[in-house]
């Protein structure tokens, strides 16, 4: 029972809008102005379909890869996935490698 509550709280926090996370209506306005979109699915998910312009490092080879595809860590970064859970995770995972703007894609794709 415990670790049930603990799933609830975790996944409500990961799915709570805070100042970092975006919608699709800003995030468009970002890419105009330069930042990266970043897919963080699986490639299976990537190739049946994507936002324009974006990148893929799925979630779990973010800390392998970021540092090569991403190399300025103050360019602005938008990440994204089906629900927005890894894209949260990989959020927080870019700040701690020393990324500064990096925004989610509140709820990723599933209400797009």
């Amino acid at each position: 029972m415990l670790n049930k509550f603990r799933y609830i709280l975790r996944r409500q926090q990961c799915r709570s809008i805070d100042n970092s996370d975006v919608n699709m209506e800003q995030l468009e306005k970002m890419v105009e102005q330069g930042a990266i979109l970043l897919d963080v699915r699986s490639p299976q998910e990537y190739n049946e379909g994507h936002l324009e312009q974006s990148i893929l490092i799925p979630e779990y080879e973010l800390r392998m890869k970021a540092q090569q595809m991403l190399k300025d860590k103050q360019q602005t970064i938008i990440a994204y996935c089906s629900s927005g859970i890894r894209s949260k995770k990989a959020q927080k995972m870019l700040k701690q490698m020393g990324y500064t703007q990096v925004y989610n894609l509140y709820q990723g794709l599933e209400n797009y």
